[in-house]
């Protein structure tokens, strides 16, 4: 399985040990995403430590996102073979950002991926979890309760990781982190050792990297996912990556109707009747108005 690229070099996890791979025959030849993170290949090995990938494996999901510049018909794909999304949360410090939580899972949606919600630090504030429980669940989500000081969820989480490939988002400081490395101690000495000697230290931060679990099973690192924006989400598509809304399409009074201001509209009512969080919809709408802006025009802070 492909873990990293760098340049024409492919770090590929087979057999319990890491190698380095470059491309070979009609490989060499396609576009840039011929193979990418996660992707099952063949290997020709010329020494204990290098080899050759000469063909792909059908990939059974990709999470994608569309080309910079190539029109809405080219999907860019950034990981193949992906199972799930983690969307990781803390119940404060920092404290949890709903519309953050909302942009990650709607990137799931959008590549057809089932996903679930982790709120970690669960010590730090025992009635926050619940009312994001409340949130989520509605939409379908399960939500699971961890904390590394209190040693509480760590087993559930180890088992939900445990032979599937999970994308992990989440922003920084609610302990993505210290999670891994409270499920496989030491995973963080053996990551930074690996960074340093592919890359000399240096961090991609455009590229996925894909991380063995002893357990089994990988995580995915995709740094970039919290702009939805660039991940080619149509605004008409926007409504159906709320999976509470989707009982209620199609029956408002237009056709058309963008769930904003239209009048009988079935999202917005259902929202008024507490089918559903009523957050959730100011979520769509701040959501919908930035998918509406050009990338080249909007210079606002995202997350917020």
């Amino acid at each position: 399985m492909v873990l990293a690229r760098a340049g024409s070099t492919y770090r590929v996890h087979v057999d319990g040990r890491e190698i380095t791979a470059t491309l070979r025959g009609k490989l060499k030849h396609k576009d840039d995403d011929r193979v990418v993170v996660g992707d099952v290949v063949e290997l020709d090995l010329e020494s204990p430590d290098s080899g050759a990938i000469t063909g792909i494996t059908p990939r059974k999901s990709v999470l994608e996102r569309r080309a910079a510049g190539q029109g809405a018909s080219r999907a860019q794909p950034i990981a193949a073979n992906v199972d799930q999304v983690l969307v990781v949360v803390s119940a404060r410090d920092p404290e949890p950002t709903p519309r953050m939580i909302d942009r990650f899972l709607i990137i799931a949606e959008a590549n057809h991926l089932p996903a679930f919600v982790v709120v970690n630090k669960a010590e730090l504030d025992r009635d926050a979890g619940p009312a994001l429980a409340t949130r989520y669940q509605a939409a379908g989500y399960p939500v699971l309760f961890t904390s590394v000081k209190a040693v509480e969820g760590l087993e559930e989480l180890e088992r939900a990781l445990r032979g599937r490939e999970t994308v992990l988002a989440g922003q920084s400081g609610v302990g993505k982190s210290s999670l891994l490395n409270a499920i496989e101690p030491g995973l963080k000495l053996r990551i930074g050792a690996i960074s340093e000697k592919w890359r000399t230290g240096k961090h991609t931060t455009t590229a996925a990297e894909l991380i063995p679990l002893k357990a089994g099973g990988y995580v995915v690192d995709t740094p970039g996912m919290r702009e939805v924006g660039a991940w080619g989400i149509e605004p008409a598509d926007l409504a159906s990556c709320f999976p509470e809304f989707r009982s209620f399409l199609g029956q408002c009074r237009f056709d058309n109707c963008r769930h904003l201001t239209e009048p009988s509209c079935a999202v917005r009512r259902g929202a008024e009747e507490g089918a559903f969080p009523a957050d959730r919809l100011v979520s769509y709408e701040r959501l919908y108005e930035e998918l509406n802006v050009p990338s080249w025009s909007s210079g606002r802070r995202r997350g917020s």
